[in-house]
């Protein structure tokens, strides 16, 4: 049987990040830059990676679809922060607020699975060489991509589903810069017990299942690299795998400390801190992390700006 949506609340106000007039304008100011890099950088990886024969491997098919869900899901929510710092009430309508919150969860976890993915081609590139071109085939590396994707349209599904069910009742300021499950929840007035049960389950099986998967990956990786003999195998290893060591920290890190905390720990400033690691500073980073560490895609990158440079300037008649 349908459920009707008998939520009462039409739109709903975001706080934003702060609520002190003076911080207003110089952070507008830097989360506008770090937009722009985020999206010039990530535009330019993507780019770089499609029209660079040598980078068309399965690292840079995954690192190119990384890049694609780093721009998207930056794109969800930054407009709208970036609004609220020139509005006095920054105001979402009830579809938005929901269209928000699904695309935030699918892309969130299919970056989970995406960065899951690899770290399986570290291990196999690493301890099984001679088969690498075999296990990690186009189609594989295709099935992988599609499946993170696959899976992280049915948790934002699950998640925006649950949510719409909910009835909100009068209150609808919501203590945050975007729509998120947890602040959604707190304005409720029904129940909510099914909602948190949700994403007990849904988040924990995608922290465990992809955690475990990147520790049984890397620990196999380091127990290939100290049976190798030669110190050029150890850098080679170190340098291919020490690029994604880093966004991966970087990625759960900053959500472990935004969601898996003691309810006594953490205030909301805290939330909304560690809120911008993960939605903010990460999708910045990592095309730098990947073109700054990675010799090859700095390579690449000369080489497009040699071409650049030398193109003839078109003269008009």
């Amino acid at each position: 049987m349908a459920v009707e949506n008998v939520s009462i609340v039409a739109e709903f106000i975001l706080m934003g990040l702060t609520d002190q007039p003076e911080l207003q304008l110089p952070l507008f100011f830097l989360f506008l830059m770090s937009y722009v890099v985020t999206v010039v950088g990530n535009l330019i990886l993507i780019q770089l990676i499609c029209l660079t024969s040598h980078l068309h491997t399965p690292m840079y098919f995954f690192l190119l679809n990384l890049s694609f869900i780093d721009l998207c899901y930056s794109s969800v929510f930054t407009p709208k922060m970036l609004m609220s710092f020139n509005s006095e009430r920054n105001i979402i309508s009830f579809a938005g607020c929901m269209a928000q919150l699904f695309f935030f969860c699918f892309f969130i976890s299919s970056e989970c699975y995406v960065l899951t993915a690899m770290a399986y081609d570290r291990y196999v590139a690493i301890c099984k060489p001679l088969l690498y071109t075999i296990t990690m085939s186009r189609h594989v590396c295709s099935v992988l991509i599609s499946a993170s994707y696959v899976m992280g349209f049915a948790g934002a599904m699950a998640h925006t589903g649950c949510m719409i069910r909910l009835t909100f009742c009068d209150f609808n300021i919501i203590a945050h810069y975007m729509c998120d499950v947890f602040p959604l929840l707190q304005l409720s007035c029904s129940s909510t017990y099914a909602n948190e049960l949700l994403v007990s389950i849904f988040v924990g099986t995608v922290l465990i299942l992809s955690s475990l998967i990147i520790c049984m990956s890397y620990t196999l990786i380091l127990f290939s690299v100290f049976h190798m003999s030669s110190a050029k195998g150890w850098s080679k290893a170190f340098s291919t795998c020490g690029s994604h060591l880093i966004t991966v920290g970087l990625f759960y890190g900053s959500g472990l400390l935004t969601y898996v905390k003691p309810s006594s720990a953490g205030s909301l400033g805290q939330e909304k801190f560690f809120s911008v690691l993960y939605t903010n500073v990460v999708p910045m980073l990592n095309p730098l992390i990947y073109s700054l560490r990675n010799k090859d895609v700095r390579l690449a990158l000369k080489k497009a700006l040699k071409r650049i440079n030398r193109a003839e300037p078109v003269v008009l008649p």
